[in-house]
């Protein structure tokens, strides 16, 4: 069991003053077979008047918020406490074709099962897009275990992307990032659902923070303390298995998931509209910290 404290601050500070502001916060780390949060707290300066919490239609927690009082600067900021422990990996050639978790999905009709299968379609910033379900196709061949194709998507895609953050913005297109093959862990992450719904499969959008120790010699995995994306394959008997291809590996203890949902726009850590305010600055601050 590994336990971790967790800060992640957000800071908006305007030229001119913000009248009004209403805002959705998806800061708590979930509870999951592999992880626990003990400890939560989120704290908004100005104070809100009236902030309260709700379960989302995934589960997640979210926090919402409103200021009708004037105020230059927005600071909200999320401390938690989380343990983890080990996921164990599928060996090898050990799952089902992919093919019969495809087929096996419609005929779900329990609850779970249609939880399921309703990331098999396209969301907002998901659109089936012909050029990815061919990309996805080279990885998916014919009666392949469905985690290995899984893990050799994911590694074309680390491949044949080159992490950029000055290459795209939070409302890049997947297509543009795909032709441009540049693009951060929400790029990614998008791209890699993109080839996945196209072939029947079910694929979620994880949110959350990445934790890593940098050894000597080695090189840091991109997105350590720092908000980072990843996916998860719905894999039949075997569940969900998450895979990070802006890391090319598959999740354990370093991995700390906070919400999940079609994509992005359901699971923005902080997302909301105001008034006035002229133009702003963004600055946000995450630390990821192993704890006794």
């Amino acid at each position: 069991m590994i336990k971790y404290k967790i800060s992640h601050t957000t800071t908006y500070e305007y030229d001119a003053p913000v009248a009004v502001c209403q805002n959705i916060v998806y800061l708590t780390p979930r509870a999951t077979p592999y992880q626990s949060c003990s400890y939560h707290r989120l704290t908004i300066r100005p104070l809100p008047a009236s902030p309260h919490r709700r379960t989302d239609y995934f589960g997640n927690t979210a926090s919402l918020f409103s200021l009708s009082t004037g105020h230059r600067k927005l600071q909200i900021t999320a401390h938690s406490t989380v343990e983890m422990s080990e996921r164990p990996s599928p060996a090898d050639g050990s799952t089902i074709a992919w093919e019969r978790v495809r087929d096996g999905l419609p005929q779900n009709r329990t609850e779970e099962g249609l939880g399921d299968y309703q990331f098999c379609f396209p969301s907002s910033r998901v659109p089936m897009l012909p050029e990815l379900a061919a990309y996805g196709r080279q990885s998916f061949t014919p009666n392949r275990p469905i985690v290995d194709a899984l893990r050799d998507l994911a590694h074309r895609i680390y491949t044949d992307f080159t992490y950029d953050p000055a290459a795209t913005t939070v409302n890049t297109p997947i297509a543009e990032a795909f032709e441009k093959k540049h693009g951060v862990c929400q790029d990614l992450a998008h791209v890699m659902l993109g080839c996945l719904r196209p072939l029947g499969l079910a694929a979620r959008y994880v949110s959350g923070y990445l934790r890593t120790h940098q050894t000597e010699g080695q090189p840091r995995l991109v997105g350590a303390d720092a908000s980072h994306a990843w996916i998860s394959l719905f894999c039949g008997e075997h569940g969900w298995v998450d895979v990070d291809p802006t890391n090319d590996l598959l999740p354990s203890t370093e991995h700390i998931t906070v919400a999940w949902g079609r994509d992005f726009g359901d699971v923005c850590p902080v997302s909301g509209m105001f008034v006035g305010g002229g133009s702003h600055r963004l600055t946000v601050a995450v630390d990821v910290a192993p704890s006794t």
